[in-house]
């Protein structure tokens, strides 16, 4: 019989009130703020309760570059935390909100999968609580601020030239790219070229995901730079008079949301920065109640190893004063035959035959981006655990291959786990091997770069020593761009790269462990509020655009008012 799926599992699923999971937690009833019986926020007062309260250990899970077939890390975080349940190591996971635009767009859902899910999936993948609107209004409203002051004389002399504050909307749309605004009569407002973002690409979302309390958001809402004056003084949103504002409009919104694994453990959902744009991190604050109620947190950095885990470490570790005790990359047997140079994806057609024939030789080969993935987190003096995420195709040579590889290259362990099909039973393996690495911990966590480096250098050497690349040709003015942040500040803040998350490169194109680049930078900004610099690599967008056969095409509503569609 085939298997239910991901979605049936999930709608089939008995749920526990969230407020006896909840209480379960040790949170009081009056730290809990109930959105229905499945779903709440957590109040921060928690922290103030908690504060001498020792803290958990804190498990990232991240992964070799993705290919179009999925790695499974939110699937594998969720499993991950539920084998530890099963040993009786009281586990939370800790996941970013999804945004609107992958899931009505080439990826779906992102709530985990099969027997390793969060739910309710539907309210998981949807609106939630609100919190990714709330970001969005707040970001437009500051939109509606700066124009406004440019329509009623722009008295502060704003060049509109130099703007770099965006509008921004939750759903990949291309034709937005790219904008004019302004069009029509003098009360239409002051014509200008413009852009949109996706929400999750905001300032505001790093913002959220960054901030330690909502005093902390409100500064940093406006210490936001927006433009700079015909004078080259920089404009913030507290110039602009409007920080406050936002930051009332995100006063529920800083909160993080509670809901549950399919095993019935808790599962905090907040915030939803991209990696490849933004820094890919679910929020400190969620991170920081979590660590408070139980022995460990699972949280997943975005994307491979290479983006959201260096984001996790030098951005959010960093800003967000928090120590990780031990690292998870996931890989399976099919995406390392891909980064081997073995068979083809094509939309809409079956898998290629060839990625489930037996080929150790090619999961070696494809396995050197496994290792330089394990490099990267052992540059962090991490301990780290490979994942090995079962197919029934999985031939035994090939996971001794995996194995090989992942120990020779510095990792502790290397497991297969079949979370997917048997839930926390199938990652019991791979929680005793991670709880073992998480006790032995990180005595010497470091940072890639130190805060005093020059931005230039610090690019450099995230190109250099995470990428593999041979250096960064800068595009014509950003070294002045990096000499303005420096000359306003800014130059001790880290290094946020926008960069495709499909190679350790800055192409697409080029899988595996690629060697012989340069990484091109055209352009950084200063994301003065999150509080880190970006530098923008190759042909990076912000606005993704939807396929020509979107996932929303199959997401509907049934006869009985059930949601169908979404994976």
């Amino acid at each position: 019989m085939a298997m239910a799926s991901s979605l049936q599992i999930a709608q089939a699923a008995p749920l526990r009130p969230i407020a006896e999971l909840g209480a379960e937690l040790g949170l009081l009833p009056e730290e809990l703020e109930l959105y229905g019986p499945y779903k709440a926020k957590v109040r921060l007062e928690v922290l103030r309760r908690l504060a001498d309260r020792p803290d958990g250990k804190e498990i990232v899970v991240t992964a070799i570059t993705p290919t179009p077939l999925g790695e499974g890390k939110t699937t594998t975080t969720i499993g991950l935390a539920q084998g530890l349940n099963r040993l009786g190591v009281r586990t939370a996971v800790a996941v970013r909100q999804p945004s609107l635009g992958p899931v009505f767009g080439i990826k779906g859902g992102a709530a985990g999968g099969g027997y390793s899910q969060i739910v309710p999936m539907e309210d998981f993948n949807l609106h939630l609580t609100g919190d990714n609107h709330a970001v969005g209004a707040a970001h437009n409203l500051a939109s509606a601020f700066l124009d406004n002051h440019l329509h009623h004389g722009n008295v502060m002399g704003i060049d509109p030239q130099t703007i770099t504050w965006p509008h921004v909307v939750d759903i990949s749309d291309r034709a937005l790219r790219h904008a004019i605004i302004g069009l029509g009569t003098a009360e239409d407002g002051v014509q200008r070229e413009t852009e949109w973002q996706i929400t999750v690409a905001s300032e505001v979302m790093a913002i959220l995901a960054l901030a330690t309390d909502i005093h902390d958001l409100r500064a940093r809402l406006g210490r936001i730079v927006v433009a700079r004056t015909t004078d080259d003084r920089p404009v913030t949103l507290d110039d602009l008079k409007v920080a406050g504002a936002m930051t009332v409009l995100l006063r529920d919104a800083i909160k993080p949301n509670l809901l549950q694994t399919l095993e019935g453990g808790p599962a905090f959902v907040h915030a939803g920065p991209f990696a490849n744009i933004a820094h890919g991190n679910s929020s400190v604050l969620a991170d920081r109640v979590a660590l408070k109620l139980v022995d460990a947190v699972c949280t997943e950095a975005g994307f491979g190893a290479d983006m959201g885990a260096q984001k996790f470490f030098d951005i959010k570790c960093r800003l967000g004063g928090i120590r990780p005790s031990a690292a998870v990359i996931v890989a399976t047997i099919r995406a390392l035959k891909m980064h081997g140079g073995v068979g083809r994806i094509v939309a809409g057609k079956p898998l290629d035959p060839a990625l489930e024939a037996e080929d150790a030789e090619a999961v070696r080969r494809g396995a050197a981006n496994l290792a330089k993935q394990i490099e990267n987190v052992r540059a962090y003096g991490v301990p780290v655990v490979v994942a090995i995420n079962s197919f029934p195709t999985d031939a035994a040579s090939e996971v001794a291959a995996v194995r090989e590889v992942s120990l020779a290259a510095g990792a502790r362990d290397a497991v297969t786990a079949t979370h997917f099909t048997d839930g926390g039973a199938g990652a019991e393996d791979l929680a005793r091997a991670v709880w073992a690495a998480a006790q032995e911990g990180a005595p010497d966590f470091r940072f890639l770069y130190p805060d005093d480096a020059p931005l230039s250098e610090k690019i450099e050497t995230i190109a250099t020593r995470i990428y593999g690349a041979d250096g960064v040709d800068f595009g014509a003015g950003v070294l002045e761009q990096l000499e303005r942040i420096e000359g306003i500040g800014y130059g001790h803040l880290p290094i946020c790269m926008a960069k495709t998350h499909l190679s350790l490169s800055h192409d697409p194109a080029r899988k595996g462990r690629p060697s012989g680049f340069r990484v091109p930078v055209r352009e950084a900004r200063l994301f003065a509020g999150a509080g880190f610099v970006t530098a923008y690599c190759g042909d990076m967008r912000t606005m993704p655009g939807l396929p020509s056969r979107p996932a929303g095409e199959g997401v509907d509503i049934d006869a009985e008012g059930n949601v169908v569609g979404l994976f």
